[in-house]
């Protein structure tokens, strides 16, 4: 009786080390869930391939606008040129936003335009995200599928908590997908908006009054003027 006894403590001992063990597990498993929930694009998931370099890039801009005071201008120019120059297509871009006339350009005018369109850029995401209040970027994940590309929808949520649309048009440049295009508040591109601004210079000056002008527009923002339109402007 004896030992029956304590073979029948041992087996109760041992169930309640099994229930308590399994208790620990589904608490364990709960709190991965929780933690999973509460993150937008978790590592397990297939990241959306036109998706992946917005995000990457939105997390150079937000830690850049963190030090937003302590590197300056030049500072915050210099974090984002290399960001910046690996997220967008900025060859496209320059040749979209100058449109038939570039062609009949030279490949050193070419060449410049490229060149002075890409700092000019660099300069405005520079003077534009020139602080941080709370904003936050939200990246949803999956792109649109368009026939010029793939569209990434995003948001720039200030932070009164008021939202500002700003979707990227992106392309397949040989195995990499880049933006071509910015659209503010979601409709309005970029682009479009830069080839009606450029054409009037174009057809007074050519060329060299554009590169021209793409010099003076990023020389005033180097120092400190405030950028009359920019991609991803808020």
């Amino acid at each position: 009786m004896q030992r029956s006894s304590v073979t029948h403590e041992r087996r109760a001992d041992g169930d309640a080390c099994d229930r308590t063990r399994r208790r620990l597990l589904l608490r364990a498993g709960a709190a991965l869930v929780a933690a999973g929930a509460g993150t937008a694009f978790p590592e397990t998931v297939a990241v959306d391939p036109a998706v992946k370099p917005i995000r990457t890039f939105y997390d150079v801009l937000l830690a850049v606008m963190k030090q937003a005071k302590e590197l300056g201008i030049h500072g915050r120019y210099e974090r984002l040129s290399a960001p910046i120059r690996a997220t967008f297509d900025l060859a496209a871009m320059t040749r979209i936003a100058v449109g038939p006339d570039w062609n009949s350009f030279s490949a050193a005018d070419q060449t410049a335009l490229v060149d002075h369109f890409t700092r000019m850029t660099i300069a405005t995401y520079a003077s534009r995200f020139d602080g941080y209040s709370g904003e936050r970027f939200e990246v949803e994940p999956e792109s649109e599928v368009r026939t010029t590309g793939r569209m990434v929808h995003t948001k720039l949520v200030q932070s009164n908590g008021e939202p500002l649309a700003l979707n990227y048009l992106l392309r397949d440049t040989g195995g990499s997908w880049k933006v071509v295009d910015v659209y503010l508040t979601g409709t309005i591109s970029e682009l479009a908006t830069r080839r009606s601004e450029f054409a009037s210079i174009l057809k007074s000056g050519g060329a060299s009054a554009l590169i021209a002008s793409l010099q003076q527009r990023t020389e005033t923002l180097l120092r400190g003027a405030p950028a009359d339109a920019a991609p991803g402007a808020h």
